[in-house]
């Protein structure tokens, strides 16, 4: 499950975005409510977190904008404590939900897991390209020829590639993505993982397969039907 995290306090975010890999889900930050509302618009999420207060938009303006064009994604409020208007307001907007900060970690994943229990429109569990799919739920990366239960990282990562087939994505981007929480980790740890992943496609005969393209990234793509990759 997708999440989008908009909160500006990045030691929180960072926090928050931890617990929230942990438990298996997958999360993009944004630290201010204008790149929250562009995150919104192109991504494709399951469930966001707004906390109110943040710059150049507050999250209760990210929360009307997104219902005014018809956007029902589930959406939980952070607060302060004294913020109970703003708490009413949110409601009265659309919200699902609030908490108030600080809160506990289980309170949280719990409120997660109540608001996305109630969507009108079912999760995509998995997603598809050539003759690969990948569960969402179970991390199986699966193929006629048989299957792999990926680790998290690899799981995130493959993941990354099969919503954005197609296109080439930077090691930098994966860095934020993924490991964002990991300050002291190398960017090469991206190519470690590409290199796991590429040999699973391998052993499982796919009919894609990630090419790199110096300076520029990575991409999920088809085959060429005259050879395989290599």
């Amino acid at each position: 499950m997708r999440l989008l995290l908009a909160e500006d306090e990045r030691s929180l975010s960072r926090a928050v975005v931890t617990i929230l890999k942990r438990n298996n889900y997958s999360v993009d930050a944004a630290f201010d409510g204008a790149e929250a509302l562009e995150l919104l618009e192109t991504g494709n999420y399951d469930a966001a977190i707004l906390d109110i207060m943040m710059p150049r938009v507050d999250g209760l303006t990210v929360l009307q904008t997104i219902r005014a064009r018809g956007d029902q994604i589930p959406v939980l409020l952070l607060t302060a404590k004294a913020e109970t208007d703003d708490k009413v307001t949110g409601l009265d907007l659309g919200a699902n939900d609030y908490l108030t900060k600080p809160f506990a970690t289980k309170e949280l994943l719990a409120r997660i897991r109540a608001m996305t229990r109630t969507q009108q429109t079912p999760v995509v569990s998995s997603l598809c390209f050539g003759n690969i799919s990948l569960d969402r739920r179970t991390y199986e990366l699966k193929s006629p020829t048989g299957s792999f239960r990926l680790a998290n990282r690899e799981f995130q990562t493959l993941e990354l590639l099969m919503t954005n087939a197609g296109h080439s994505i930077s090691s930098g981007r994966f860095m934020e993505k993924i490991w964002s929480d990991e300050t002291d980790t190398e960017q090469n740890v991206v190519w470690v993982y590409i290199s796991y992943l590429k040999k699973k496609l391998d052993a499982l005969h796919a009919n894609v397969q990630i090419t790199a393209t110096q300076d520029v990234g990575y991409t999920l793509e088809p085959v060429d039907a005259e050879r395989r990759p290599i």
